[in-house]
């Protein structure tokens, strides 16, 4: 198998995770592309430790806020960015891209496949995963980041990739997990996972009732039955839409068949006993009254609302598929956030442009 190269977009959590990981597997094959290289360690080396007591140092060929020098000589360029960063980004690659580069994002659920086909040229070959390869949290920025969670396996898609069976091998070997290819990118777009599962949760947390506490929540371990009841409800209408589009159900599996569950209480046990999600706080500032509040400003919101939630919602209007769950959690996020994404369920809203829904209505 061909030594890949690799050029790491992004320079948050995954960025951190995914890169060092893959420098230290590739043994400096990859190259990082961030908008602050002057923050990472000068000698372009990072570590990253797991929670077996695994460590991985990696150094990166070039550290460079320069897309011409960061994309030199690389075979996959690999996306680590939120939804609402993507579309800068391929506009910034864009005009450096060569022959044969293959890009693609660690995660597709924000719309990675829609903006790209939209942005770069006809006919590049593109790919994206189903669900981040790691649970990922930096410790000490350009330095030192956890790796708090390995999947099984990995699936994604592609566009436009001659030999994506190929490519299944290529990212087998590079995340030493069974990577599966999916035959239709929609299959990754439309996902379950952070899209559904976060905004259920804070709405679970801060939707109704209090607004103010003496502690900061723990976002899995305190996870509740409303907030399951809510998942689940939003996963039934995806899975509408999903029947609708003629995908199925063994592609992207129901949460209660992920999590093997049965129901609202047991979907609870099982996500507040998950080891990788152990001490992750829920999104909360500490107010002037001493209270912490909800941060309506964490990506948890702008992230997951316009270029998670909104995404679903974009395609079940498109095909006529009747939300009223999400339709909720869309109106209450905007109502705290002062934003304006939905009016009477359609998304004809003032914001809605500067959301993932321009590229899908």
């Amino acid at each position: 198998m061909k030594k890949q190269t690799i050029c790491i977009c992004g320079g948050g959590n995954l960025a951190h995770v995914v890169g060092g990981f893959l420098a230290a597997k590739t043994n400096g094959e990859v190259s990082l592309l961030t908008r602050h290289p002057e923050r990472w360690n000068p000698n372009r080396t990072i570590t990253v430790s797991d929670n077996d007591g695994g460590v991985f140092v990696g150094k990166f060929s070039n550290i460079t806020s320069d897309p011409q020098i960061a994309l030199t000589g690389a075979d996959i360029v690999l996306f680590c960015l939120p939804g609402y960063a993507i579309a800068e980004e391929l506009e910034k690659i864009k005009p450096y891209l060569q022959e044969k580069q293959i890009v693609g994002s660690v995660v597709s659920s924000t719309g990675f496949f829609l903006m790209a086909k939209r942005i770069l040229p006809s006919g590049t070959p593109l790919f994206g995963f189903q669900r981040v390869p790691f649970i990922a949290r930096v410790d000490e920025y350009g330095n030192s980041a956890s790796l708090l969670g390995y999947k099984q396996s990995l699936y994604f898609a592609t566009d436009g990739v001659e030999n994506p069976v190929d490519l299944s091998y290529v990212f087998s070997s590079l995340f030493d997990i069974p990577v599966y290819w999916l035959d239709n990118f929609l299959k990754v777009t439309l996902t379950n996972s952070n899209p559904l599962l976060h905004p259920s949760r804070l709405f679970g947390m801060f939707g109704t009732g209090v607004q103010e506490f003496e502690n900061p929540l723990l976002f899995y371990e305190d996870w509740d039955d409303f907030s399951s009841e809510i998942y689940i409800a939003c996963d039934i209408e995806l899975h509408t839409l999903m029947n609708k589009l003629h995908l199925s159900e063994k592609d992207i599996p129901t949460i209660l068949s992920y999590y093997e569950s049965e129901d609202a209480a047991t979907l609870t046990k099982k996500i507040r006993s998950i080891k990788a999600f152990k001490g992750l706080l829920a999104p909360m500032r500490l107010s002037e009254n001493g209270k912490y509040v909800p941060d309506y400003a964490n990506r948890y919101f702008t992230e997951d609302i316009p270029f998670g939630l909104l995404l679903v919602k974009a395609f079940a209007e498109k095909m006529s598929v009747s939300t009223p769950t999400i339709d909720k959690l869309i109106c209450w996020a905007q109502s705290v956030m002062g934003k304006d994404f939905l009016v009477d369920q359609r998304l004809e809203g003032r914001d809605v442009e500067e959301t993932i829904v321009k590229y899908i209505l």
